[in-house]
């Protein structure tokens, strides 16, 4: 435990230090780029645009730096430790990096190019094949590197799948990225919900003494307290689709290497209402060619009705609080 304290509060010291001249580096870049008269082309969703307005001249791009630090942290943490499982510290950093490398190209045309509305960069399908792709090797390196094939669902007991994991696995990669990529509209809304999730599987990890997924938690805990301060509102930096991105698959992958499938979507509670709002608002527009809210997601509707944004952000970490205990607890009878 005292490792473990240890490396919450080295990788927040090292993020803290870092994060000031990073943001500075990106304000720079965004002047410089600004002036040059570079712009990138609107969304399609025009109330989208007008709620986000506010947020054009906040610099995005932090998650390339936390990723870094997360990364070189967790990889230094090992080459000291005899503990460490490298098998499954293997899946994590290269769910990280590769979900964090798919939305680096997007973030470096962001800093490089005056922002105008929700940037838009890889086509939507095009966005989504390349994350199945990722999804489908990650859940093969669980299913055959971490020997993972079974479901656990609490009151109705254990299911072994086999082959069947690794599509399961997969999906969950996905929506998980997706949902954190899609949550991360409001200043310190995605963070604080990330950090709440993280506070759980951390105990979850420590109970069962997994020291491995325990010390990356610990390690990831601390970098988002010190990117946080900066991220809530009013904002000074943004993730950027590579923190999004990688933050959403990798939070996928802690909870599956739990073995705690239902207890992961309970405790990222909230993560799952954002996302399913906006697959609500997707089937509506599909099927009945009308919107089912005005804007989607769910934390944009209130925004667009009147709701204070910081009000938004602390009743959301509110409900995702009560999700992560009901989780945890899930998890536990579970054991």
């Amino acid at each position: 435990m005292i490792s473990l304290l240890g490396l919450v509060i080295l990788s927040f010291s090292i993020t803290g230090v870092l994060l000031v001249p990073f943001i500075d580096l990106l304000f720079s870049l965004k002047h410089k780029f600004e002036k040059e008269g570079k712009t990138i082309k609107k969304s399609e969703t025009p109330i989208h645009d007008l709620l986000m307005k506010a947020d054009e001249a906040t610099p995005s791009g932090g998650g390339i730096l936390l990723i870094l630090i997360l990364v070189i942290l967790s990889v230094g943490y090992a080459f000291f430790s005899t503990s460490v499982d490298k098998v499954s510290l293997k899946i994590l950093l290269f769910t990280i990096i590769s979900f964090g490398s798919l939305g680096l190209v997007d973030d470096i045309k962001l800093i490089l190019i005056r922002r105008k509305g929700k940037f838009l960069g890889l086509r939507r399908k095009e966005l989504l094949i390349c994350q199945s792709i990722l999804a489908l090797i990650i859940a093969s390196m669980l299913y055959f590197m971490a020997g993972l094939n079974n479901l656990y669902i609490s009151g109705l007991g254990n299911f072994v799948i086999n082959f069947w994991y690794i599509p399961l696995s997969a999906f969950v990669i996905v929506a998980f990225t997706n949902a954190y990529n899609i949550s991360d509209g409001l200043d310190g809304l995605s963070a604080g919900l990330l950090l709440i999730c993280l506070f759980a599987f951390l105990s979850l990890t420590s109970r069962f003494l997994d020291l491995t997924l325990a010390s990356f938690v610990g390690i990831w805990i601390g970098v988002l307290f010190a990117y946080l301060y900066f991220n809530v509102w009013p904002a000074r930096i943004f993730l950027g689709d590579a923190g999004s991105f990688a933050f959403g698959a990798t939070l996928a992958v802690v909870g599956l290497l739990t073995g705690k499938i239902l207890a992961l979507a309970i405790i990222g509670g909230m993560f799952v209402v954002i996302v399913a709002s906006s697959l609500v608002q997707i089937i509506s527009k599909k099927l009945f060619q009308r919107k089912f809210l005005p804007v989607a997601p769910i934390h944009m509707y209130f925004k667009y009705i009147g709701w204070e944004e910081p009000k938004i952000v602390t009743r959301f970490w509110l409900a995702q609080g009560l999700f992560a205990i009901f989780g945890l607890w899930i998890a536990l009878l579970s054991k």
